[in-house]
């Protein structure tokens, strides 16, 4: 009982104490009547984009739950000198916006890649299989033959759009490769990754499947080591044994996929030297591996060595809006979600800042009349906003409300992961740790090797032609249906139908109208003449 004393006086104490935090200008209800009716003006000023869309740009955030995008915002407005909670990320101008069903056929909660079948492919699938159905068993090569199913990124290609896929991990991860790969683990990245008893069957390795499948106009990210021969010393770490290749069958994937693109400008980079040096004008083709596996955090990227998530989102936007027709661009801020399962909210977040500014960038350099944008995550993780902080403390921050065990906790923590640290009954005494810092581990719950997903619904904002469509809640693998239904890519092309016949009874009413009022004048003259 006098815990629960100390601990309501300890809330009105911070009480009175936050309120002396807050904006003059906010302590008046004016402020806030005018800020609301700014907002409603612009709702009802809001006029549908019925468009056929002619790009698709679609950004992921892997890992990118609703506690993580309003802790990335308060984050990036902190990191500009402001308060935080009050920023407006790129993401919230975003005019539609819904949730999404995250779970897999045979799991509550899901994982990247059951996520990305149903949001690429638009069919609900099985725990770590990638681009096949339900039917299809994990690890299991014999189910994957015929429960093949096809993304969005083949839809636009079969439409004669260009493509590409952009990654801050492995471009064979569940992510990317379920764009083009069909396959019964998401862990066959290179052959040497496939049982023999698979290889017997007939299955294939993602990484060989990034050249066999489709034809895609721009790859980046990073998975340098599954495209080329075991023991290949890696050109940046040549003395890293662990960075080698590794390929059992010989093969080097980057040199094919080189002679596969002879007549055409195809460029091969692995540095930002090279990289920047790629001319989007003239160039058909790039494959940019900037790591062996997964590229560095955007606050460990060596800016001389790896572009950043918003330039390589730039230079594939510029290769592929040469085409006439369009392009569909996958952008995956996918270290997102790897911060997480190692407990790092500091890395997390700076990892959806820079994917929000990519997102800044991709509107940037497209009209929005034409470009249908769609931002969402795949699924969520157990992660915490919590405590009564002050308006404005570090969002990296403690609680200022301590717990009943007369020790602080921070803002941000997790329901499991390898941040507990419960030792003999009592938690740790954070009171001299800096929790700001990027190799911070936060505290959990409960004690796992990674932090697992959660199972909540997560947000899907959407802007341009047809964007209305992705309100409300829905199952993830509509998402893809939708895209393909704004785009008239894949097999529903009824939009393209209406469309057409709108113009036609457009034009056919501009005739009509156009015969009415010269009858109306020959009657005129007629009349005029006859007068005279």
């Amino acid at each position: 009982m006098e815990v629960k004393r100390a601990a309501i006086s300890a809330l009105l104490v911070l009480v009175a104490f936050g309120s002396c935090h807050a904006k003059v200008e906010e302590e008046n209800p004016e402020f806030w009547r005018s800020q609301a009716r700014q907002t409603l003006q612009s709702a009802l000023d809001r006029k549908l984009n019925t468009n056929v869309a002619k790009n698709i740009l679609f950004f992921l955030g892997d890992g990118m739950g609703i506690t993580t995008y309003t802790a990335a915002r308060i984050l990036k407005g902190q990191l500009q000198n402001q308060t935080g909670e009050e920023t407006v990320m790129t993401m919230d101008t975003f005019p539609h916006v819904g949730l999404a069903k995250t779970y897999s056929v045979d799991f509550q909660i899901a994982d990247s890649a059951a996520t990305a079948t149903a949001y690429l492919c638009g069919v609900k699938t099985n725990l770590n299989v990638i681009g096949v159905n339900a039917a299809a068993r994990n690890g299991i090569c014999k189910t994957q033959k015929g429960n093949e199913v096809t993304s969005i990124l083949k839809w636009a290609k079969d439409a004669g759009k260009s493509v590409g896929i952009v990654t801050t991990t492995r471009v064979q991860h569940a992510t990317p490769a379920t764009s083009y790969a069909h396959s019964a683990s998401r862990k066959w990245y290179s052959d040497s990754d496939v049982p023999a008893g698979a290889k017997k069957d007939g299955c294939t390795d993602i990484s060989s499947q990034l050249l066999n499948n489709t034809d895609i106009d721009v790859i980046i990210g990073g998975g340098r080591k599954y495209m080329t021969p075991r023991y290949t010393k890696d050109p940046e770490y040549p003395a890293d044994f662990s960075s080698r290749g590794k390929r059992r069958d010989g093969r080097n994937l980057i040199e094919e996929w080189k002679s596969m693109k002879q007549g055409k400008v195809a460029r091969y980079v692995w540095n930002k030297n090279d990289f920047d040096a790629v001319d989007p004008e003239t160039t058909d083709y790039l494959m940019a591996l900037f790591e062996p596996g997964d590229l560095r955090y955007e606050e460990e990227r060596d800016p001389k060595m790896d572009p950043s998530i918003v330039e390589t989102t730039e230079k594939a936007i510029r290769i592929l809006q040469k085409n006439p027709k369009g392009f569909f661009l996958l952008v995956e801020g996918g270290r997102i979600d790897q911060a997480h399962h190692d407990g790092r909210a500091y890395m997390a977040l700076h990892e959806t800042v820079a994917f929000d500014n990519a997102i800044a960038k991709g509107l940037e350099l497209t009209k929005e009349q034409e470009t249908l944008t769609v931002v969402m995550a795949d699924h969520s993780h157990p992660f915490t906003l919590n405590g009564f902080p002050f308006r404005g403390q570090s969002i990296l921050g403690k609680s200022p409300l301590w717990g009943t065990d007369f020790l602080p906790y921070t803002t941000l923590m997790y329901g499991n992961g390898p941040g507990h640290k419960i030792r003999n009954g009592t938690r740790p005494d954070i009171r001299n740790v800096n929790t700001k810092s990027k190799d911070y581990v936060q505290l959990s719950a409960a004690p796992t090797e990674s932090t697992t997903h959660s199972g909540e619904d997560v947000a899907v904002l959407a802007r341009g032609p047809m964007a209305h469509l992705f309100q409300g809640v829905n199952e993830q693998n509509y998402i893809a249906h939708a895209m393909g239904y704004a785009a008239c890519v894949g097999a529903d092309m009824r939009h393209c139908k209406s469309t057409v016949d709108n113009d036609r009874n457009g034009a056919g009413a501009v005739a009509h109208s156009s015969a009415s009022l010269l009858g109306g004048l020959l009657s005129v003259l007629l009349t005029l003449t006859l007068l005279m």
